[in-house]
């Protein structure tokens, strides 16, 4: 089976309607394995209008994932068996009480191994239901801090990319290894203009044999 026609079986899977017969298009395009289980997902909260409930849940989930090293160990325990795991997040879903399009979810993971996966899935579906609300996602990396005075410049430069009915969410953050410059990450866009870069791409070329 194609992948498109897999992951159209996962919406299907996830939602607990019968009418799950296409997917819904997401707002914006996400890439890679994560953003497929997203869309898939996106396509069946969206169907049983309960985005904002899995939303929650996933946030929940998430925060937990970070902070409870016990129940992270546990779902990326690779000599755990996959069925064991399945059946314990489906006890943790009862419990928590949540919406059923997020424990399908959770199961379908566990169940074939993905887990490891959940992180990026969840900042995956984040991404979707920002652009649903007419918010655009930016992440910015620099090797210091920014004042409020660069945020502010950068925050007005990001918003010329933007439509008119959409609001920019940035969300700062410091990685000394950038050396100077940033790395922007903006929707589906990435454009990485750091100082550790250039000097990749310089070595490689005066390594390069001539």
């Amino acid at each position: 089976m194609a992948a498109s026609g897999k992951f159209t079986v996962l919406a299907r899977q996830l939602s607990t309607s019968s009418a799950a017969a296409q997917l819904v298009k997401p707002p914006v395009q996400v890439f890679g394995l994560e953003g497929r289980y997203a869309c898939a997902l996106y396509s069946a909260a969206s169907k049983n209008k309960v985005l904002d409930v899995v939303e929650k849940d996933l946030k929940a989930l998430q925060t937990q994932l970070r902070t409870d090293s016990k129940v992270r160990d546990l779902l990326r325990d690779p000599t755990t068996k996959r069925s064991l795991k399945a059946t314990a997040l489906k006890d943790v879903s009862d419990k928590v009480k949540y919406n059923a399009a997020t424990g399908n979810l959770l199961q379908l993971l566990a169940e074939n191994g993905r887990l490891a996966r959940l992180d990026g899935i969840i900042n995956a579906f984040r991404l979707i239901m920002a652009a649903d609300r007419g918010e655009v996602v930016c992440e910015v990396k620099t090797a210091k801090p920014l004042d409020d005075g660069q945020r502010k410049q950068l925050e007005n430069a990001l918003k010329a990319f933007l439509k008119p009915n959409e609001t920019i969410q940035l969300t700062a953050k410091v990685d000394p290894a950038l050396i100077g410059g940033m790395v922007v990450s903006i929707g589906d866009k990435y454009v990485d203009m750091s100082v550790a870069s250039k000097i990749k791409k310089y070595t490689e070329i005066i390594a390069a044999p001539v």
